[in-house]
């Protein structure tokens, strides 16, 4: 424990997360169970009925988690009824995620803090934490209802919240009697776990892989696999740069399956006021046009502080080394430094109690050089602290550089311009 670590740069001040806080492996037995339990399928007749029905709970459930769960209860991004917004939170809850209430009150504080120390699931914190680590925390079993007024005013939300698994209980046993032991295996437990990691992907994945076309202060990306997989959820870094539009899909070729089914709802009169992307801003802060891209510079600025901050940590805890001819000189006196020490003493005239001996040169050199090492660490901090702050300005002021654009339709929120 000897190395200092400097702490990344840019935080909300919400502490980090503690290592031996991160899994509670107890609690994780269901969730490893679950992804065990379709092994057994091997050992009994599962049939393409079975398979079919797993497809379905896939797409239905995945409905429900990305137009419920994330873009109604999350983002408000669209308006329905009570029985509508019900059957949302209920269809969810089948998908072993949690109460809606749960997830997305920690949704909004992913996006409050996105990337930074607040932020429940950084991928600052890694691959493993950010995909599946922080659901299996100790630290965010509880529901933060203070987050979420809007919805936790609503009664049958917090009883749902509150009995969250009957939803998942119910679809398993609807599965056996639908297709039996394969109903169950496959079209319950696989399906369950397809969607689990599917989902998970968002959080991970789409911080990795995939390409930017917005400067947004986080590392989100925009991944075709992704959407593809999660109903249109792929398109992260549109997300996070317009988290309320319903439509997260800004181009016309851009997968969003999610959008097209409420597109749907709402010719039918169950869903309504879906807030669309404002066309103005679809062709602002956008990197290919200039704009500074302050999510991944600060990105790889923390990275480098840390590298850096731990190299000089290193260099001021090691032991300064001393050179070859010092050490002989210093363990192996000669004779003649002997003799004159000795004249010396004999010959020096004794100092009085008030005056101070004077420091060898060798102890004064490897002060001075211990001194000169540790002064970069104290302030790396603050010029790390500068940087991004000079860096969020220039961000700022990019932002706004605006693209020619052809010809745009105001109507649906869509511009025809390339891009």
């Amino acid at each position: 424990m000897g190395t200092a670590v400097l702490e990344p740069t840019g935080s909300s001040g919400v502490g980090s997360v503690e290592a031996e806080d991160r899994i509670d492996w107890v609690s994780a037995i269901p969730f490893l169970a679950c992804h065990a339990a379709p092994l057994a399928a091997f050992f009994v007749t599962v049939t393409w009925q079975d398979w079919v029905l797993c497809a379905v709970t896939y797409l239905v459930r995945m409905f429900c988690i990305t137009a419920g769960y994330h873009r109604y209860f999350s983002h408000r991004s669209y308006k329905t009824g009570r029985v509508v917004q019900f059957l949302l939170a209920f269809g969810g809850t089948t998908a072993v995620q949690k109460g809606p209430l749960w997830w997305a009150s920690h949704h909004r504080v992913h996006h409050r803090f996105t990337d930074l120390d607040g932020d429940v699931h950084s991928p600052r914190e890694g691959f493993w934490w950010s995909h599946v680590g922080w659901i299996l925390s100790t630290r965010f079993k509880d529901t933060d209802l203070d987050g979420i007024k809007d919805f936790a005013a609503y009664p049958e939300l917090r009883l749902l919240e509150r009995f969250n698994w009957v939803g998942p209980w119910s679809l398993a046993v609807v599965c056996f009697l639908i297709g039996g032991w394969g109903g169950l295996l496959i079209g319950f437990f696989f399906s369950t776990v397809l969607l689990w990691h599917a989902t998970f992907f968002v959080n991970s994945l789409a911080h990795i892989i995939g390409r930017r076309r917005y400067a947004t202060p986080d590392t989100s990306r925009n991944s075709v696999f992704i959407a593809i997989v999660t109903g249109g959820e792929g398109w992260h870094n549109n997300h996070h740069y317009l988290p309320a539009s319903v439509r997260q899909g800004f181009r016309w070729w851009e997968f969003d399956p999610t959008w097209y089914a409420l597109k749907v709802l709402e010719a039918l009169h169950l869903v309504r006021d879906l807030r669309n992307p404002p066309a103005r801003l679809l062709e602002q802060a956008r990197v290919r046009d200039g704009a500074f891209d302050i999510g991944m510079f600060r990105s790889y600025w923390e990275r480098a502080a840390k590298v850096t901050g731990e190299r000089i940590a290193d260099l001021t805890a090691r032991p300064l080394a001393p050179s070859d001819e010092a050490s002989v000189d210093a363990v192996v006196p000669t004779t003649a430094a002997i003799d004159g020490d000795s004249a010396r003493h004999a010959s020096a005239p004794s100092k009085s109690e008030g005056s101070r001996s004077e420091s060898p040169p060798a102890v004064e050199s490897v002060a001075g050089v211990q001194s000169a090492t540790s002064e970069p660490l104290a302030n790396l901090s603050g010029l790390i602290s500068r940087a991004l702050e000079s860096a969020e300005n220039l961000a700022a002021s990019t932002r706004r550089r605006k693209a020619p654009v052809t010809s745009t339709s105001e109507g649906d929120g869509e511009t025809r311009s390339g891009g």
